[in-house]
């Protein structure tokens, strides 16, 4: 039986103190202990502090810590194992129906060419409706792109994209003409979590006009949601036209 070695770690902390009266003290506890492993304080296979140990540290009760550790592990954060202790679990992501990948790379790997259009990137203040996605105020920052991208240069997808502003604060400067969203997001928000639906749906007179099809002319739509550092990261539609465009996948 190979043996391996197993290091502990401790964490330097106060007790918490919120710097805002509206974050819980599970979320602080939970947002440092992935910034510690994001930093790298904490590798693969890497045992973190006992709940007891991090309860006294953050001068927190135990449940507290609990919730942290319950939902870094069902986000596949950590890994708990039942008589030795919780553990950095290997970050890997199965495929799924739906890959989390480019769709210029999509595009390049069939050898044919890709080219998008920007028709909005802007900051806007989320509605009640975009905070309960996001799962923050009202009025929080969010940025809003749509993008139009095409191969060889006939129009396969419309991206209307929301992103969190605290997860990518630098998402307005970029060049969405030499690279797509996906691919800066996946550089500078490493991918925690996603949730998607896909549906058939006739487009918007605009969404239509865009993919330059007929109104009456059905879309695959999927919607999509990530999550990154701890929080949900982006909200996305994409509009594929139904004659042109098909979802494959295997195992």
């Amino acid at each position: 039986m190979r043996k391996c070695s197993i290091r502990h770690f401790s964490i330097a902390a106060h007790p918490v103190k919120p710097s805002k009266p509206d974050i819980p003290a599970f979320q602080v506890i939970k947002d440092t202990l992935l910034k510690e492993i994001q930093a790298g304080k904490w590798k693969e296979g890497d045992a973190i502090p006992a709940e007891t140990s991090l309860a006294g540290q953050f001068g927190v009760s135990r449940m507290t810590v609990n919730r942290a550790i319950r939902e870094l592990t069902s986000e596949q954060i950590l890994t708990r194992i039942q008589g030795s202790g919780t553990y950095v679990a290997q970050q890997k992501y199965q495929a799924t129906l739906v890959e989390i990948k480019s769709i210029a790379e999509e595009i390049r790997s069939r050898g044919h060419a890709h080219r998008s259009e920007l028709h909005e990137l802007k900051a806007e203040a989320a509605t009640e409706l975009l905070a309960a996605e996001f799962q923050v105020k009202a009025g929080h920052p969010l940025f809003h792109s749509v993008i139009v991208h095409f191969e060889n240069e006939v129009a396969i997808q419309v991206e209307d994209r929301w992103v969190n502003s605290s997860v990518t604060p630098e998402y307005l400067q970029q060049d969405f003409s030499t690279m797509t969203p996906n691919e800066y997001l996946v550089a500078v928000a490493p991918l925690q979590g996603v949730d998607y639906r896909i549906e058939a749906v006739l487009p918007t007179r605009l969404i239509a006009d865009m993919l330059h099809i007929p109104a009456k002319e059905a879309c695959l739509v999927l919607h999509r949601k990530t999550r990154s550092q701890g929080m949900i990261a982006t909200s996305v539609t994409m509009w594929h036209p139904g004659k042109r465009y098909q979802f494959a996948g295997s195992f």
